[in-house]
């Protein structure tokens, strides 16, 4: 049997993660997507990075697949896409996912609370 920590390693194998300061700094870059794939809830506890595309992990493959009238354009497969949960793990296995689908540029930026010791703006949902 796979293992949740089996299914991490593998994700953490193939989705880069940089650090929350190092993200902070793509902020301002307009080709960059930003997005949270905590569920709303979480959102409107702590927030979310500002002008973030909100993507609960349980609806990733049908938002990021062209196919389905879900699809978000915003993401495009060779856009650079930056995720982020409440601690990185969620993050990870939603950049997996999207690796997965064939998403070229994808990166942890792990959790909102490193988001937020970095300076990172915030938006409330």
């Amino acid at each position: 049997m796979k293992t949740s920590k089996d299914y991490m390693e593998d994700a953490n194998a193939v989705v880069p993660r940089i650090d929350s300061a190092d993200a902070v700094a793509k902020h301002g870059d307009a080709a960059c997507v930003f997005v949270d794939v905590r569920d709303s809830a979480a959102i409107a506890q702590t927030g979310t990075i500002a002008g973030a595309h909100h993507i609960p992990r349980g609806m990733l493959e049908f938002i990021a697949d062209p196919a389905t009238g879900a699809y978000n354009p915003a993401l495009t497969k060779d856009a650079p896409i930056y995720l982020i949960c409440a601690a990185g793990g969620q993050a990870a296995l939603a950049g997996k996912t999207l690796t997965d689908m064939g998403y070229t540029n994808v990166t942890n930026i792990g959790g909102i609370s490193g988001w937020k010791d970095a300076g990172g703006p915030i938006e409330s949902a």
